[in-house]
């Protein structure tokens, strides 16, 4: 037979991967499994779908760190080879278009004043 408290342990580890198999489920689909981890469990349906609930909040705040740490790293491989940004080169193709403006008007004949 099992260990004590081995139950809870499966239960949870269900609730655990049932909640990463959550993060893209409705929330009907997420009271269905709610309601079968609680029938299968021995706990309330609420406390069920509180875990799942918690579980895939933080899944889902695991997976924007990770996804942030990853938007780092390959900036900093881009940055490394030499590489600009979308917002970068725009901003310099901003400033460019500025200069050649103010450059057309410095070049433009200015219009002399009719003599006195």
């Amino acid at each position: 037979m099992g260990e004590p408290g081995s139950s809870d342990r499966g239960l949870l580890e269900g609730a655990v991967l049932a909640a990463l198999g959550a993060v893209a489920l409705t929330a009907e689909r997420v009271d269905q499994l709610a309601e079968a981890l609680a029938e299968g469990g021995g706990i309330r349906r609420e406390e069920a779908r509180a875990l799942i609930e918690e579980a895939a909040g933080r899944w889902r705040g695991d997976a924007t760190r990770l996804g942030e740490r990853a938007g780092a790293s390959v900036h900093g491989w881009l940055r490394e080879a030499g590489l600009v940004t979308r917002d970068e080169l725009e901003e310099l193709e901003l400033r460019v278009a500025q200069l050649e403006h103010r450059l057309k008007q410095v070049e433009r004949p200015q219009a002399v004043p009719p003599a006195r």
